[in-house]
């Protein structure tokens, strides 16, 4: 279902989808809007039905100035209050839901940033962790659970600087590495997929302290 929600620059356009008895509400965030990437981004999209297959409610929208969405693109600061906005709608709708937060690449960067920070979220699924481009320091001290999915030749964030982003308890972290592919996984998207879906089902069940 196509959604308008309100944002800081205008309207965020949305995309609403959910399985017949959500147990937990997701927002998805899409990479880069400057190197192309919108909510329909293939990463993006198995991100949102991943969520949607463990039984999620998942809310994917696009950035500032990115398809029907107002607004022109900042380098992160706006789209990150894109996000906080759109988490806000998304937890107004679902109040009895869990939240948690999904993104590809920048996506994850801005789930992960307003994910730490917001006491409301339980967990993140980062994919395409690019440690080379963008700030990830922080990643090491969130107390939010993190299911981080990356490439095992991914040029913009190398399996060693992640695994060491991604340091912590089992608990607290998951990290998937798919083998054969670089950062946007196209070398093998069923392989990624299923990062995907091990990582949601991880995040959201009880007995997520065990791998």
């Amino acid at each position: 279902m196509r959604v308008d929600l309100p944002g800081p620059a205008g309207r965020i356009e949305g995309l609403l989808e959910s399985p017949a008895s959500p147990r937990f509400a997701a927002l998805v965030l899409h990479p880069h809007p400057l190197l192309g990437g919108t909510m329909h981004n293939h990463a993006t999209y198995h991100l949102a039905k991943g969520a949607v297959s463990a039984g999620g409610v998942a809310l994917r929208i696009q950035f500032r100035g990115v398809g029907l969405s107002d607004g022109a693109h900042t380098g992160g600061p706006g789209e990150l209050a894109d996000a906080r906005a759109a988490l806000l709608w998304l937890s107004g709708r679902y109040p009895a839901l869990p939240l948690h937060l999904g993104g590809m690449s920048f996506g994850a960067w801005i789930a992960l940033q307003l994910g730490c920070a917001e006491p409301d979220v339980q967990g993140i699924v980062g994919a395409g962790l690019a440690s080379r481009t963008l700030q990830l320091g922080f990643l090491p001290a969130c107390a939010r659970r993190v299911a981080a999915i990356q490439a095992a030749s991914d040029e913009l964030g190398p399996v060693s600087e992640v695994e060491a982003l991604m340091a912590g308890p089992p608990s607290l972290r998951r990290l998937s590495i798919v083998p054969g592919t670089t950062h946007l996984f196209l070398e093998s998207l069923p392989a990624y997929r299923r990062a995907v879906d091990a990582s949601w089902e991880w995040l959201t069940s009880p007995r997520s302290g065990s791998r």
